[in-house]
């Protein structure tokens, strides 16, 4: 960074200063866990001739110097290429109708909440609401440190069970909706996309107005013909503005597609291939009625406290997810 020139180059710069971030956000906490185990050490060194009220500090210290270390030790699980990015959601209703689009807007909310516990931003990039209520499909962004090693924990179908707020006759009705993650890809990548292999359609937001967001065709989908995967976006304030996040969205769907392909054959188990969004595919359910329950089918892990899952308190279930993952395959 301290190369003449060094900023010059505006993209090569922002890729040296985030990795630089990356590797300090790695390397810094470790150091200062260290700095304060040396301050114990010494600190135990003459804790005993010191009286038990220094023994018990020492104690507490070392405790809250124990938690501090078994979560670094957990953020060595994020050391996949894209972890430290940040991630793109899509979230699609599946077999269920208007229970399920409601159960997609239920999904959202719980992302979101997440990523605020977090401090983490959600922007929307595209949205599509049911025709009587909820959302059948949404796009969004979620912008923070580790957001895509920790949310592609989440991708898989879901399956919710309750008694719907729909039914006049109060019964129980099983939902899903699919939970597709990407990171959003900063990086240069060995990836050549065609522009005769693009169709580019545009057309009316769809959204809540503001500023002739959806008086004017600014909603923007770009198709990749030889593989068919579609990538679109209304919420940006012009349509050259949606053409771009669409393409960056295209662009880190296709590069996914690719790396699922070489590896499917190894890592089956961990949901690379699509599954349909019904009966019988989830990685987890959210049960409502006649008991709450959240379990995820990949771990075993669950807890019977469903409204704290849903309003964000995601962070047990990633856990054991990605410890699962990191252990070695038989």
């Amino acid at each position: 960074m301290s190369e003449p020139n060094f900023w010059d180059n505006q993209e090569r710069s922002s890729a040296v200063v985030k990795e630089l971030k990356s590797l300090r956000s790695s390397v810094d906490p470790w150091d200062l866990a260290f700095s304060r185990y040396s301050e114990l050490a010494e600190l135990a060194a003459i804790s005993a001739s010191e009286g038990r009220d220094l023994l018990l500090e020492l104690t507490r210290s070392i405790a809250s110097l124990t938690q501090d270390i078994e979560k670094l030790e957990f953020k060595t699980l994020l050391s996949g290429q894209f972890d430290f990015n940040n991630a793109i959601l899509g979230i699609n209703a599946g077999a269920g109708g208007t229970e399920s689009c409601d159960w997609v807007q239920m999904l959202f909310r719980m992302y979101s909440r997440w990523a605020e516990s977090k401090g983490d931003t959600v922007k929307t990039l595209d949205v599509l609401s049911g025709e009587e209520a909820g959302i059948k499909n949404v796009t969004f962004l979620v912008q923070g440190d580790y957001a895509y090693g920790y949310l592609s924990a989440e991708k898989g179908v879901h399956r919710l069970v309750r008694i719907s707020p729909f039914d006049a006759n109060k019964r129980r009705h099983t939902s899903f909706a699919s939970v597709d993650v990407i990171p959003e890809i900063e990086e240069e990548l060995d990836l050549k996309i065609e522009e005769s292999d693009l169709r580019v359609d545009v057309f009316r937001s769809s959204g809540a107005g503001g500023q002739s967001v959806n008086t004017t065709d600014s909603a923007v989908r770009v198709t990749h013909l030889p593989t068919g995967i579609v990538a679109q976006c209304q919420n940006e304030r012009s349509q050259f503005q949606n053409k771009q996040t669409a393409l960056k969205i295209l662009k880190a769907r296709i590069y996914e597609f690719q790396r699922q392909k070489k590896e499917e054959e190894l890592n089956r188990q961990y949901g690379s291939e699509k599954k349909k969004i019904e009966w019988g595919s989830q990685i987890r359910s959210y049960v409502l009625a006649p008991y709450t329950l959240v379990k995820d089918h990949r771990t075993g892990h669950e807890t019977g406290d469903a409204s704290k899952v849903l309003d964000g308190g995601l962070d047990s279930f990633i856990e054991a997810f990605l410890k699962l993952k990191a252990q070695p395959k038989e």
